[in-house]
C-alpha cells in the first residue's frame, strides 16, 4: 500500500505558485463524438462530457483547489475564440491566445517567460485541460505533494505518472530509475521515456511496472526554463520577444508565430533532459487521457455516472424505436 500523500492545505501559502493551463489543442480525435454531442467541431476542451460543464471549465475548478484564480494562465489558440469566449468560468485576464496551435512546447516556453518576468521564484505546474481524474482531491493532494518536492528539488522537474491498468500503445510512458528517498517513496529518477509503442514494448514496460506519462509537470520556473535552453534555445529566443502574460488578456502577434515551429514538449524536452526529472508515483486517482472516443466511453463506464448526452441520445433512439411501431402494437 502506497505511503498517504498529504492533503490540500491553506491557499494563502502560495503565493509563489502558478498554474498553466494548456487549451490549445485541436482535438481532432475526439471531433466525431463532440459533434454528436453539440452539433458543432468544436475542440474537446470546450465539449461538456461529464458533469455538464466542458473540459476546461472542470480543469480550471480542480486547479482553483491549488491555486488563487488570478495565478492560473490559459493558454488557447485564436481560432477558438466563439467557444472559449462563451466559457463562463474563465475570466478574460486569465487568457494567452496563440495565433495557431504549434504543440506543447511554444505554449509551455511563453508561459514560463511570463511567470519568469511575474515572479522570478515561481513554482510553476503544467496542467493539460483533456484529463479525467475519477478521484479529484486525491490529484489536488498529489499535486500539493509535487509542489513540496519541487521546492526542496529546485533543479528538477517533477512528473505526476499514473499508475497504468493495461499495455497502452497510445499513451507515453515513463521508465523508471532509482528510488528517491526512504524505502516505499513514490519518488523515482527517470530512466527513459517511451512514446507510444509497440504492444509488444508495452506489455514488458507494463511487466517492469513503469508508469503512464500524464503531461502534469512541477517545478521552478528556473528549473524548466534551463532545459529549454539546452533543448530549444531558438524557440526561447523568438519568445522571447513575444508579448508577455502579466494578469491581463495576451495576445501573441501573428508575425512572430509565424516564426514559431511545430514542437512537441514531451519528444523535444522532456526526453533529451532525463537527467533533469523525477516522477511522482500516484495513488489510484482515476486518471484517463481522454484522446479518443473509447477512453471517454470507459471513463464515463468507470464514473458511474450517466452524462446528460447518453441519457438524451437513449431517449430519442426509444421515442424513435416507439414511433415506428403499429399503434396497436404501443397500445
Amino acid at each position: 500500500m502506497p505511503p498517504a500523500i498529504p492533503r490540500v492545505g491553506s491557499l494563502a501559502k502560495r503565493g509563489n505558485r502558478w498554474g498553466v493551463i494548456l487549451a490549445g489543442g485541436d482535438g481532432v480525435r475526439l471531433r466525431p463524438l463532440t459533434k454528436l454531442i453539440c452539433g458543432d467541431e468544436r475542440p474537446k476542451q470546450f465539449c461538456p462530457l461529464f458533469d455538464g460543464r466542458t473540459l476546461l471549465a472542470q480543469t480550471l475548478r480542480r486547479a482553483e483547489l491549488t491555486f488563487p484564480q488570478k495565478q492560473i494562465m490559459v493558454s488557447l489558440t485564436g481560432d477558438h475564440c466563439k467557444w472559449y469566449s462563451r466559457e463562463a468560468a474563465l475570466h478574460p485576464s486569465q487568457r494567452v491566445v496563440q495565433p495557431a496551435n504549434k504543440g506543447t512546447a511554444p505554449p509551455i516556453v511563453h508561459s514560463l517567460l511570463s511567470l519568469a518576468r511575474l515572479d522570478a521564484q515561481a513554482l510553476v505546474a503544467i496542467l493539460p485541460c483533456d484529463h479525467h481524474y475519477s478521484d479529484e482531491q486525491s490529484f489536488a493532494s498529489a499535486l500539493e505533494y509535487a509542489f513540496e518536492i519541487a521546492a526542496e528539488r529546485s533543479d528538477s522537474v517533477v512528473l505526476l505518472g499514473a499508475q497504468p491498468d493495461y499495455p497502452e500503445v497510445e499513451y507515453g510512458w515513463i521508465e523508471l530509475g532509482s528510488s528517491l528517498g526512504r524505502e516505499g517513496s513514490q519518488l523515482f529518477r527517470v530512466r527513459e521515456f517511451r512514446e507510444k509503442p509497440v504492444i509488444e514494448v508495452a506489455r514488458r514496460l507494463f511487466e517492469q511496472g513503469s508508469l503512464w506519462n500524464t503531461f502534469v509537470m512541477v517545478g521552478h520556473v528556473r528549473a524548466f526554463l534551463q532545459i529549454v535552453q539546452a533543448t530549444l534555445p531558438d524557440l526561447l529566443g523568438v519568445l522571447g520577444s513575444a508579448r508577455l502574460w502579466a494578469g491581463e488578456e495576451t495576445h501573441i502577434a501573428n508575425s512572430l508565430y509565424k516564426r514559431v515551429p511545430c514542437v512537441n514538449f514531451s519528444h523535444r524536452v522532456l526526453s533529451a533532459e532525463t537527467s533533469k526529472l523525477v516522477v511522482l508515483r500516484l495513488n489510484d486517482v482515476g486518471w484517463s487521457d481522454l484522446g479518443d472516443p473509447g477512453r471517454v466511453m470507459m471513463a464515463v463506464r468507470e464514473s458511474g455516472c450517466e452524462p446528460a448526452w447518453i441519457r438524451e441520445r437513449k431517449f430519442a433512439k426509444g421515442a424513435a424505436a416507439a414511433a415506428s411501431k403499429p399503434a396497436a402494437a404501443v397500445a
